[in-house]
């Protein structure tokens, strides 16, 4: 079923980023007007937003098609997203046709930005999106609340935090089994009493290598788990000091590459403190550490056999690893006709690495640090009330960014030798400035309205300073010669709230300056990477209906569509997703359920061969396609829901726009192909809560 979360109040309620949740006990700090996650829907196919450029659902929800595996799938439920594939899990999100950090990808507040240098374990792998509460996603430049340089959107994974006036014992899991050997186990376990609580969230999550609609083996296999648990201690309902530890590991096969991820090992700790209906103008406070590693290992014997007639012949591994320390401290005001949430943050990363021929060979060489990154931050975002149907909200933030270049030798290219690194030891610092304003207006009860500008401006990040082989024109390298990015985007839409029928569209238009761009060149030493800095344009938008024809039947659809160019050659920017239209039908009668999903993708032919990001790029035009999911479910008065479905009914051969290349590791020939997608699949899922 279509679960779509509604707005009981204020578009710009929540400033602070408090998620409360009404199905839940009274959040520690609950903002002015909550928002209600639908928990009648079954299956999730379709999402609106909640307020202006605001999307907030509930992850614990299964999503088809088959329910995601790590968060960048869980994504693409919101109109506007599409995943860079590299065949059954670890995709890398993209909003809008932006990648990288221009995606602001936060959980429970804390950055884990992933260390391998193409991306292999993007920070969108180490989630398990049933093991979190909500998922909130502001689209475009227009929040300044959770750090720098999010010209796409921001991301944030949240888990609730709550008070228990009395003892009480909360517990959901679920199983979920489906073809390619997919098998899921989900636990979040609570126990919560006036003084505080204990919460254990733990997943494990398994799938073999799937066939495409042509019976053909795509090496797509994973296998990965994680466990968190949570200590909060609540002296009041008013107050929470809440100490979180995570861990979590797993493998995954990729069809697209030359290695796998045979390691994805995380840790993550961090502590909480909220204050809030403090008594004067200063009604709460919070403050967060975290410290985040993901040590992840990529080699060619783990997950499949070194080929001895491809480009890495002997078996090798490199492993690579990113600590990352930060913390953030916010105040919010509230006045008669105004909020105001005021902080600072900061962040701390540093890169290490060790590579070796050999099966484990690396285990015995020392760590290299590679580069090191700081941030530090202040930041305000405010809302003026002009009445009950206006509103101002404006934001500002500014951040000093700085980065080491700690390689002593950089390689030669494919297949030469390294060379002494004209920039070692050498730092940069920038200054990085952001803002934005946005005006809301309702119009009576049913509509609303919204129109904003922001600015905003990048960092270089780790991928882009020093994964490519070659920096702009006359520099030494991209760490010399790569400048910070701005963007400048103006966002508009409507949204419709009605007794039977909802509607809501949105827009933008972005000038970017210092767009970071990749070019990719085959010679006779093999593959290039050149990094510069373009100037571009890029427009689009996302439009949403939905139609409740009864109590029992709801109707919904979707489009989205992103364009980019570069303003200077004239020439499209690579790796933007074609036009994508989502329609739905769902029925429900409280008990059973039914519901079809069709997805539909126009093919794609502005495209920049041989041009890309730093993990993929445009190898040609892609035909469009189409594909049917149906699913059904029964829920039980005893807080027991079956479902089931099945995905790419017809069992259509087709590829994503945004996908990389099939390696020769697996049969593909030696020219660019595209990885096909997941024939017919079967899934069915039983879920229990109590």
């Amino acid at each position: 079923m279509s679960a779509n979360a509604s707005d009981t109040g204020a578009a710009s309620a929540d400033l602070s980023g408090h998620a409360g949740h009404a199905h839940h006990a009274t959040p520690v700090a609950a903002p002015a007007a909550l928002r209600v996650i639908d928990l009648d829907a079954v299956v999730v196919t379709a999402a609106a937003p909640v307020s202006a450029l605001t999307w907030e659902t509930s992850p614990k929800l299964p999503r088809q098609p088959v329910p995601a595996s790590d968060g960048a799938d869980y994504l693409k439920t919101i109109p506007g997203f599409s995943a860079i594939r590299n065949g059954g899990s670890n995709g890398d999100p993209v909003l809008r046709g932006m990648f990288g950090s221009r995606l602001n990808l936060l959980t429970n507040d804390g950055a884990m930005p992933g260390a391998c240098p193409s991306r292999m374990d993007n920070a969108m792998s180490y989630i398990a999106p049933e093991t979190y509460d909500a998922l909130v996603v502001t689209k475009g430049p227009q929040t300044v609340l959770w750090g720098p340089g999010a010209s796409a959107g921001t991301v944030r994974f949240e888990r609730d935090r709550e008070f228990y006036p009395e003892p009480t014992w909360k517990l959901a899991g679920s199983a979920l089994g489906g073809s390619w050997g997919r098998n899921d186990q989900v636990v979040d376990a609570t126990y919560g009493a006036p003084l505080g609580y204990a919460r254990i969230s733990a997943n494990r999550s398994e799938s073999g290598d799937y066939d495409d609609g042509n019976g053909d083996r795509v090496g797509s296999a994973w296998n990965k788990w994680n466990a968190d648990l949570a200590l909060g201690w609540t002296p009041d309902e008013d107050t929470l000091l809440e100490l979180g530890i995570g861990i979590g590991d797993g493998q995954a096969r990729y069809a697209t590459r030359g290695m796998d991820g045979s390691r994805f090992d995380r840790a993550n700790y961090s502590l909480r403190f909220e204050k809030d209906n403090m008594e004067g103008a200063m009604q709460a406070f919070e403050a967060s550490l975290f410290h985040n590693v993901a040590d992840h290992v990529m080699d060619n014997y783990s997950l499949r056999d070194p080929n001895p007639d491809g480009a890495m012949p002997m078996p090798m591994a490199s492993n690579v690893e990113r600590s990352t320390s930060g913390g953030r401290a916010a105040a919010t005001w509230r006045g008669a006709a105004f909020e105001l949430v005021a902080g600072i943050d900061a962040q701390d990363s540093r890169h290490r690495r060790r590579s070796a021929m050999g099966v484990a060979a690396y285990r015995a060489l020392p760590w290299v640090v590679d580069a090191r990154f700081d941030n530090r931050g202040v930041f305000a975002e405010g809302t003026w009330f002009q009445g009950d149907d206006n509103r101002w909200i404006i934001g500002a933030r500014l951040d000093r960014a700085g980065v080491e270049d700690a390689r002593a030798t950089v390689s030669g290219g494919h297949g030469g030798h390294a060379a002494s690194n004209p920039t070692a030891g050498q730092s940069r610092e920038e200054t990085l400035k952001a803002g934005f304003v946005r005006f809301e207006q309702d119009v009576g009860k049913a509509l609303s309205s919204y129109a904003g500008v922001g600015h905003t401006q990048r960092m270089p990040d780790y991928w882009e300073l020093f994964s490519a082989d070659h920096g702009p024109a006359g520099a030494a390298n991209a760490f010399a010669g790569l400048d910070i990015e701005r963007t400048t985007q103006l966002d508009v839409g409507l949204q419709y709230r009605g007794t039977r029928f909802d509607a809501w569209v949105s827009a933008y238009a972005g000038r970017v300056e210092d767009f970071i761009q990749f070019r990719y060149v085959t010679g006779m030493m093999g593959a290039t990477s050149t990094v510069t800095n373009i100037d571009a344009r890029t427009i689009g938008g996302e439009a949403g209906v939905e139609f409740r024809a009864s109590d029992d039947w709801k109707f919904g659809g979707s489009l989205a569509y992103a364009r980019g160019t570069d303003r200077e050659s004239g020439r499209p920017l690579p790796q933007m997703p074609p036009l994508e239209g989502r329609f739905s039908a769902d029925w429900n009668n409280g008990s059973w359920s039914a519901g079809m999903l069709l997805r539909v993708v126009d093919g794609q032919n502005r495209v920049a061969r041989g041009y890309g990001n730093v993990v993929g790029q445009d190898i040609g035009p892609s035909a469009g396609f189409a594909t049917l999911a149906l699913n059904g479910g029964y829920r039980f008065a005893s807080g027991v829901q079956v479902s089931a479905g099945v995905d790419n009914l017809f069992d259509r051969a087709y590829s994503e726009h945004l996908n990389l290349a099939g390696n020769a590791d697996f049969g593909y020939p030696a020219e660019a192909v595209r990885i096909n997608e997941p024939g017919r699949t079967l899934w069915a899922r039983l879920a229990v809560s109590y």
